[in-house]
């Protein structure tokens, strides 16, 4: 796809520094801008590149102030960053999802409902009774199962796996390899020292607007639901176990593990490997540090945790600054010891 500059300054209400008729055709790092190339700065670490990229078109905020000459025109625009999600969107729509009907190689229950212009890739399989919405991509190698539930515009990238009676809602994207609805992580220990499975007879609600990652897994309620609320993204190789729920816009970070019964709050902020145990609560708005332990509740709305166990960031902080000390604290001691017992 092809783009000029006058066009994306209307798409993006822009205004134009330099040629508005210079084309680009695909997106770059600034750093890596070559003639062609639409590229953006919108961090200031990145501002040497300005002045030395190969870039046709690049984004900047409205605020910026340029010092030196520039080769590539300009599209001056209110938020670069924001901007440029926009137009990788754009491209995005235009790429590669206008594919619709059904592989002759895909498996689709005679009584599975499929939605106008769904796209069901080769080797897919629609299980019996499963509702598909308009407009939704399944890719190849994907399985639904019986009455499974997906709504308009989803993306069901290949080698998904949705267990029988799940719902997803609309505009979600579900990445390669994802489970949704496999059995909660449920044994109840029994008098020889074994454990017996209990029977996971819940199932996993997807609100609109989610993006699950590659390889993540979303296990069914034991009983009633794991609810992933509205807009929620969730990044590669994560957890999420039987009756969590994550609530709306919250984000999180590879690796992370959410244990059983634990509920999230809304607009939260998970960094990679991030491990909550079951049955707690995190309030709305907390910002969770990469490898933190979160082992018990925190309720109060915003905060910051570090480390693991968890600490609010400041009493962590303070009491980094005394256990940082130790070992020479430890070195004073034995010193002291070694003056007592030898007077």
């Amino acid at each position: 796809m092809q783009l000029t500059a006058q066009a994306l300054a209307n798409y993006l209400k822009g205004d134009i520094e330099g040629n508005p008729e210079v084309v680009v055709s695909t997106a770059a790092r600034i750093e890596q801008g070559r003639p062609g190339t639409l590229c953006f700065l919108a961090n200031p670490k990145y501002e040497q590149f300005l002045y030395t990229t190969q870039a046709s078109i690049v984004l900047l905020n409205r605020s910026f102030v340029l010092t030196g000459p520039v080769t590539p025109t300009i599209i001056r625009v209110d938020d670069a960053y924001q901007s440029i999600a926009a137009v990788l969107d754009l491209y995005n729509s235009m790429r590669a999802f206008n594919k619709k009907g059904r592989s002759w190689r895909a498996n689709v229950s005679w009584c599975a409902k499929l939605g106008k212009a769904v796209w069901v890739g080769p080797s897919a399989y629609v299980g019996s009774k499963a509702k598909i919405g308009k407009n939704t991509k399944i890719f190849p190698n994907v399985y639904i199962g019986e009455g499974v539930k997906i709504g308009e515009n989803c993306i069901i990238y290949p080698g998904a796996r949705i267990y029988q009676g799940c719902i997803i809602g609309n505009n979600c994207i579900i990445h390669a390899n994802a489970v949704i609805g496999s059995d909660g992580f449920g044994f109840a220990p029994t008098a020889d020292g074994s454990y017996k499975k209990i029977p996971q007879m819940g199932l996993v609600i997807i609100e609109d607007d989610v993006e699950i990652g590659a390889n993540t897994v979303v296990d069914r309620a034991t009983m009633d639901a794991t609810i992933i609320r509205k807009g929620v993204k969730l990044d590669n190789l994560i957890q999420v176990a039987h009756n969590v729920e994550i609530g709306e816009n919250t984000v999180i970070a590879a690796q992370t593990g959410i244990a059983g019964s634990a509920k999230i709050g809304k607009n939260c902020m998970f960094a990679g490997q991030v491990g909550v145990a079951g049955h707690i609560v995190v309030a709305d708005k907390v910002q969770v540090g990469a490898q933190c332990g979160v082992h018990t509740s925190f309720k109060k709305e915003g905060e910051i945790l570090i480390g693991s166990p968890a600490l609010n960031a400041k009493d962590y902080f303070k009491a980094y600054a005394i256990f940082r000390h130790l070992p020479g604290i430890k070195k004073q001691v034995d010193d002291l010891e070694q003056k007592m017992l030898s007077t």
